[in-house]
């Protein structure tokens, strides 16, 4: 944790020294327990802006693993916490630590749309962070980025000044905040075992809880980008 603080200073004092921007929407983090932060992805300094969203807890991330083809920069984010993914099908062993994380009661941020996409509509969106949300049985909380997409825009090789804000939106709750899911809306893991136990998830369910999170990630992407001046 040592470490991770010190790295997590480092990389959100240049976030704000080079994109400069306020964070709206911090009550809307869970106050203790497991969620899934879920970013719009549109640059690839979207991991380093992302980590200004709370220095209260520590924050998990799972990152393609072309990154650790230099080691250097792999240990770094090894340090802030963030942890390999092969995207070039169902990345078991990755799946299986996410799981891990969440039931270890940390935050985890996934880009649910897979890769860096472009404009200003969310894509759709991939499995992952649905069904990690339904089998853990936590919220997903949408976080909009203005501004990232002109830093660094597609083909550029090196990141330009330029403001970003961040908003943060209410958290989307795993199914509906009945039973135990209303320990997911209040931000609170449900028992490892009691969560085993759970009837598999079904594709409709996933699809639904994704429909919801695509939703919460673009009012949250639209008010980020008419925060910025024009």
């Amino acid at each position: 944790m040592v470490v991770y603080r010190l790295c997590r200073s480092i990389a959100v004092g240049v976030s704000r020294l080079y994109f400069p921007g306020t964070v709206k929407g911090r009550e809307n983090l869970p106050p203790r327990g497991a969620y899934i932060v879920a970013p719009v992805h549109r640059s690839y300094v979207d991991w380093l802006i992302v980590a200004r969203v709370t220095a209260r807890r520590r924050l998990r991330y799972i990152v393609k693993e072309e990154v650790w083809k230099s080691k250097l920069i792999g240990r770094v984010i090894e340090a802030c916490g963030g942890f390999p993914v092969n995207r070039s099908g169902a990345d078991r062993e990755a799946l299986q630590r996410c799981g891990a994380v969440l039931v270890g009661g940390e935050p985890l941020v996934m880009f649910p749309e897979g890769t860096r996409r472009s404009g200003p509509e969310v894509q759709e969106l991939k499995d992952g962070v649905a069904y990690l949300s339904l089998r853990a049985g936590v919220p997903v909380v949408p976080v909009g980025i203005g501004g990232a997409e002109r830093a660094m825009p597609r083909g550029s090789s090196f990141p330009r000044p330029r403001r970003v804000n961040i908003v943060i939106g209410p958290p989307v709750p795993a199914r509906t905040a009945a039973g135990p899911d209303a320990k997911a809306a209040a931000g609170e893991t449900e028992d490892p075992v009691a969560s085993r136990r759970r009837a598999r998830i079904g594709r409709e369910a996933i699809t639904e809880q994704s429909v919801r999170v695509r939703a919460a990630i673009q009012q949250a992407f639209d008010a980020a980008e008419a925060s910025l001046p024009r």
